[in-house]
């Protein structure tokens, strides 16, 4: 990084080579006929040397550096940047020829860095990102692992801080373990029972960045070795709803890695000339060669204080499920009649019955050229049972297939071998609800900035919403083809069950 003195050194250097180059060029005889009449040397000029320019929050240059924050490195205490090794093992479940079951157990390990911040008696509390500490329960299309397939459960892990990707000298690991996790923020606290190195620098304001602010990110790249990156702010705003994440994030150019996850991410404070956090490298943009996102850190100061995830207010949050999302949703039936929406990879649609009720109805994957459902679900108006939900209550559900619809003779729900119809309807009912929310949202005037991106992050999350049912949906499926209609069953048809009751023809009543 060149401070502000630099260029004055380049002109000095370039100056000096002109000067050689005239005078490999001239002859012994020239350069004598040439030399002027000695003189005495003209006294030495003082040069003012600009101090570096720091008028932001935080500093442009590290030349703000105060010389305490310099000699701080110098000491053992500067590393409060640790290696972490997670480890899983996954069960993975297949048939072999004889239709038995086989189980496959793959063990996955990553590195990435985690920051130690805080003393907690003999303990100490270490920040980093909830991907480098925890693994997901079971993978999907949404939650990858590489080198496992979908479907897999997780049925061990363990993390640790080691010296780097190449320790393999287990007795002086130092385990720790997860004391909260915040998925939406892409960050987790963890505690290991052992008086580590802590960061000295105080927690500053991720608001206050500014373009072109320089940063300083200390982590392990690739888990090969500790590493200092230096780089600037190249944007101070990016939203980050990628899977799980919603959170606000600012791009730096640093020359970061896998392995760097977690880093703390220091800015020099213009105030002081001491460091201070303002953020959690956490990913960085496949396409790009240095455009790596930091979670700010003014989102992360609660928890990294009370060790309590705090809920996050998003619009697209679960709705309540009461009686009046219900009257909502009748309201808006009355002028649309109809509402379809998603449900994981395939349509569902929302129409009204008689006497209040309403019925959910899940498509397979070939609709609309097939338009009986897989499966029908009455959602009867709330009674007055205190079993019953106050937004309704569960009533008929008919399997269906090309033939028609057949009615099912309901159990227990949620049992061993049975349908999990009733958080089917729950789904259904939060999705649709969601969707009609959107939609509004959608008709409101784009007056600014803000909801046009309100509107293009609720987009997002009701897409992660739907694809996050593909289980549902996967068991409503397999019960479609174990419950639906065959040859010889009695069936009735969609549109037979979703017309209106029929009233007699005035001529046919007098007869």
């Amino acid at each position: 990084m060149f401070n502000e003195r630099t260029p004055v050194a380049m002109k000095r250097v370039a100056l000096a080579g002109l000067s050689l180059a005239w005078f490999w060029s001239s002859s012994p005889r020239e350069l004598a006929a040439a030399a002027p009449t000695p003189s005495p040397p003209p006294p030495p000029r003082a040069v003012a040397v600009a101090a570096p320019m720091c008028t932001g929050t935080y500093a442009d240059d590290f030349a703000a550096l105060s010389a305490q924050a310099r000699d701080f490195d110098r000491h053992p205490e500067a590393t409060f940047s640790y290696c972490t090794r997670s480890s899983a093992v996954y069960e993975c479940l297949s048939y072999g020829p004889d239709a038995t079951v086989h189980r496959e157990r793959r063990k996955v390990v990553a590195h990435g860095t985690a920051f130690a911040y805080r003393r907690q008696g003999a303990d100490t509390l270490l920040l980093t990102n909830d991907h480098v500490a925890d693994w997901p329960p079971v993978t999907d299309a949404q939650h990858v692992v590489e080198g496992v397939p979908a479907g897999c459960k997780r049925v061990a892990e363990s993390l640790a801080l080691v010296d780097d990707e190449h320790d393999d000298y287990a007795r002086d690991d130092i385990p720790v373990t997860r004391i909260v996790t915040d998925p939406q923020l892409d960050v987790a606290v963890l505690k290991a029972h052992s008086e580590l190195h802590v960061m000295p620098w105080k927690i500053g304001h991720s608001s206050a960045i500014r373009e072109r602010n320089a940063v300083e990110v200390r982590g392990f790249p690739l888990g090969a070795f500790r590493a200092t990156s230096l780089g600037k702010v190249i944007s101070e705003h990016d939203h980050d709803d990628y899977g799980d994440w919603d959170h606000d994030d600012f791009v730096i150019d640093a020359l970061l890695s896998a392995g760097n996850s977690g880093s703390p991410v220091l800015a020099v404070s213009c105030a002081t000339g001491e460091y201070e956090l303002v953020g959690i490298f956490h990913a960085g943009y496949i396409a790009g060669s240095a455009l790596n996102v930091v979670i700010a850190v003014d989102q992360v100061r609660n928890l990294m204080t009370t060790l309590k995830r705090t809920p996050h207010d998003h619009v697209a949050d679960a709705p309540t499920l009461d009686g009046t999302l219900r009257t909502q949703l009748d309201e808006t039936l009355t002028s649309e009649h109809e509402i379809f929406f998603p449900f994981g990879a395939n349509v569902a649609m929302l129409r009204p019955g008689a006497g209040g009720a309403l019925y959910f109805a899940i498509f397979s994957h070939d609709f609309p050229l097939a338009v009986e459902p897989l499966a029908l679900v009455e959602d009867l108006p709330p009674t007055k049972s205190p079993a019953s939900s106050s937004f309704g209550t569960l009533g008929r559900v008919w399997f269906g297939s090309s033939r028609g619809l057949k009615l099912y003779a309901r159990g227990p729900l949620d049992t061993e071998g049975d349908p999990p119809i009733a958080r089917v309807l729950d789904a259904l009912r939060t999705d649709v609800a969601a969707h009609v929310a959107y939609r509004g949202l959608q008709r409101q005037e784009l007056g600014t900035r803000q909801t046009a991106d309100r509107i293009l992050r609720e987009g997002k999350t009701l897409s992660r919403t739907a694809a996050s049912r593909a289980d549902l949906l996967q068991a409503i499926t397999e019960a479609g083809e174990r419950l639906g209609p065959s040859p010889d069953d009695q069936v009735t048809h969609f549109a037979q069950l979703l017309a209106p009751p029929s009233t007699p023809h005035p001529a046919a009543a007098s007869r």
